[in-house]
């Protein structure tokens, strides 16, 4: 990309406003966005990994994760534009869009909540 077209990177005052009006789990620090997901278990961890891996390999835009047993941190920024763009605020809009859903109503009953068998995911 030529220096005219380089991407528009947001000051960390912008970052911060932007993630507090429309994704408030979501913090700035050392120039990444950051989200840590809490799960229960390995398994959670795992269906985390791969359904963050699946939506940047689509948006052709990769964050770097970190994970333990029991969490996973999602760190986004945009490596060639030097800072935090709108790539990294759609692609986190979309991960806490899918990651955090849940069926309310309709056919979808969602994961059984009594047996922790079945837990994976912590929502907020």
């Amino acid at each position: 990309m030529a220096e005219a077209e380089k991407e528009r990177t947001y000051t960390p005052d912008e970052t911060a406003e932007i993630l507090k009006r429309d994704l408030p789990h979501w913090y700035y620090e050392d120039g990444w966005i950051r989200r840590k997901y809490r799960t229960n278990s390995w398994k959670g961890t795992l269906m985390v990994i791969n359904t963050v891996g699946h939506l940047a390999e689509a948006a052709w835009h990769h964050p770097d994760i970190t994970a333990s047993y029991a969490w996973v941190e999602v760190r986004l920024q945009n490596h060639s534009a030097k800072g935090i763009t709108d790539k990294d605020f759609e692609l986190a809009r979309k991960i806490e869009e899918v990651v955090q859903w849940c069926p309310s109503g309709g056919a979808l009953e969602g994961t059984p909540g009594d047996d922790a068998r079945f837990a994976y995911v912590k929502y907020d």
